[in-house]
This record gives C-alpha cells, structure tokens and sequence, in this order.
C-alpha cells in the first residue's frame, strides 16, 4: 500500500470515528452569550454604572445597619489629623431595637395609611379625567395642558407654594375663608389637618401621572369593542364594567405600583411642607430615616437599618402584587 493509500484510508477512519461522536453541548451562559453578544456589550457599562451607584451604597448601607455607627465613632479627617473609626459590628441589634419600639410601628401605621389614600384619589381621579378627556369636547387640548401642569413643576416648587397657601396668617386658603365669613384653619399647626394637608398635595401632584397613563391605556382599547357591546344592548356602566376596565387592567397594575412606591418614599413634599409636624404626626417612615442619620446626635446605623427595613417591606410588597396579578391571568 502506497503513502497516499493509507493517508485515504486513515482519512476515512478519522472522519467515520467523527460522524460518530456528537459535538459537545454548549452551556446556556455560552448560548447567551454568542447568541447576544451585541447587547451585552451595549448594556455593560450601565450594568457597571448602577452596580457602582446603586449596589455599593446598597451593600455599605447594609453593613452599617448591623453595626453601632454615629456622629461620635465614625472616621473623619480635620485637617491634617485623621480619626479612626471606632465603631463595632453590632449584628441585628439594630433591626431588634427598631421592631419592638412602639415607634416604627406607629409610623408605619401612618405611612400605609398615607400611600393607600393618596394612591387611591390618584387612581380614580385620575381615571376620571381620563374618561373625560378621551371623550371628544372642545378646548381638550387646553384642559389636558391645565392638567398636566402639576406634574411639569418640580416637588420642591409645588411644597413651597403650597406651604404658602396653607400659611395661617397670609395664606390664600384662609384668605379665602375669611371672605366667605369663615374663620382662618391652622392647617399646618394640627396633626390632622397637617395629614390632610400633605394629603391634598400629594394628589394634586400625582394626579397627571395616572390621567396620562391612563388616557393613553383608554386610547389602545379598539372602539369596536365598545360598538359591540351598544349593540347588543349594554349599559354605559356596563360597557365601563366589562370593557374599559378590562382593557385598562395591564397598564393599571403597572401605574398602581408604581405609583405605590413613589407615595410610600415621598420625602420632599412631607420634609419641605411640614418637616414631619407638627411634632412628629406627619412623619412617614423615610423621613424617619432621614432625622436619624442628619438630626441631632447623628445614628447613622439606626438610619440604615430604617432604610433596609423600608426596602424589605416594598420588595415583599411588590413580590406579593406580583403573584396577585399573576393568579388573575396577568403577566408582568
């Protein structure tokens, strides 16, 4: 047999053993990654960004929770002169102070009443003027200009004007009472008036988030539908019933979360309005947090600790929303 032979022969050995074998599986990272390489390489770097603006204080934020950290033993420079920190690891010692206090749970109290009430007017509100703005009427364009107005003004701007309002002595609200023969409400210097106060505010600014979600979730639902339902004879309560709510039901499940855990974090319009008073009746759960960690003696470990439990309530929150959605048929 010649040299080329048994190279022809060898050849077809070595390709029969490989049509033999079955290629090797590639792993599901693997899979991925060639498969979308392109659009891990786009969203790399804001992976990166957020894991440094947001997974690093996260984690700090943790460990201080579990420790004894304040104003008196944290690490600080003054001048040329360097203080070590002198703080200890503390475990959950924090999280057990906070959760027997009668305090945490009054202000949770207050916070779930808070969010609930102002998400709800949001909610009907909201879907109210929508209802009437996806009707053909004439200036629609203005009134949707007028409402969106609210939402166009930045927080700090709407609490200051609207701690105007409220002012007993020169505000218009009272000013308006006095007119009609009423007499002037100290607003912001009663707690419950004080809760109703930021209440209203809350509303007011929160309003054109679900009017213009909503209006746009109204306007993707197809007119046949409801051109069905009046022929066969439905009521306008019913067509609402069973059309419009329906068709609303994905973006609604979408808007009340999040405008959920927008109400529940609502520093700037309590902190700038009432600063948490009178006393502390207006306080919610994060501003809380925040008169521990820059009031006074400084707690920083206390502050995060608070942080840390408002974070586990609104992940549990949203866990929960979630599967309740799911179990209707929801897919989010």
């Amino acid at each position: 047999m010649t040299g080329t032979t048994r190279d022809r022969a060898a050849g077809a050995a070595g390709g029969a053993r490989g049509r033999g074998r079955r290629p090797a599986k590639a792993g599901p990272v693997r899979r991925a990654w060639s498969q979308y390489w392109y659009a891990w390489a786009m969203v790399a770097p804001v992976v990166v960004v957020t894991a440094a603006l947001v997974g690093w204080p996260l984690a700090r934020g943790l460990y201080l929770s579990m420790t004894d950290a304040t104003e008196a033993t944290m690490g600080r420079t003054i001048g040329v002169n360097v203080i070590p920190s002198t703080y200890e690891f503390t475990g959950l010692d924090n999280y057990v102070s906070i959760l027997g206090s009668g305090l945490f749970w009054e202000k949770l109290t207050w916070t779930v009443v808070w969010t609930v009430v102002c998400v709800a007017l949001h909610y009907g509100i909201g879907l109210g003027l929508a209802l009437m703005l996806n009707r053909k009427l004439r200036f629609r364009s203005a009134y949707r200009l007028m409402l969106v107005l609210p939402w166009a003004i930045p927080g700090f701007v709407a609490a200051f004007i609207w701690r105007y309002l409220y002012n007993s002595d020169y505000g218009v609200i009272n000013a308006m009472l006095r007119g009609i023969g009423l007499g002037g409400v100290g607003w912001l210097d009663d707690p419950t008036t004080a809760k109703i106060a930021v209440i209203a505010v809350n509303v007011w600014v929160g309003i054109p988030f679900m009017m213009v979600a909503l209006l746009g979730g109204l306007q993707s639902i197809p007119k046949e539908l409801y051109e069905a339902a009046e022929v066969d004879g439905a009521t306008p309560w019913q067509r609402f019933r069973f059309v419009t709510v329906p068709g609303l039901r994905t973006v609604s499940s979408t808007v009340v979360l999040l405008g959920t855990i927008w109400t529940f974090n609502m520093f700037p319009l309590i902190f700038l309005i009432t600063g948490g008073g009178p006393g502390s009746s207006t306080e919610i759960l994060v501003t809380y947090a925040y008169r521990e960690a820059f009031t006074g003696i400084r707690n920083y470990s206390g502050s995060a600790a608070w942080g840390v439990l408002i974070l586990l309530l609104l992940v549990v929150m949203a866990v929960v929303y979630r599967r309740a959605l799911r179990k209707q048929g929801e897919v989010w």
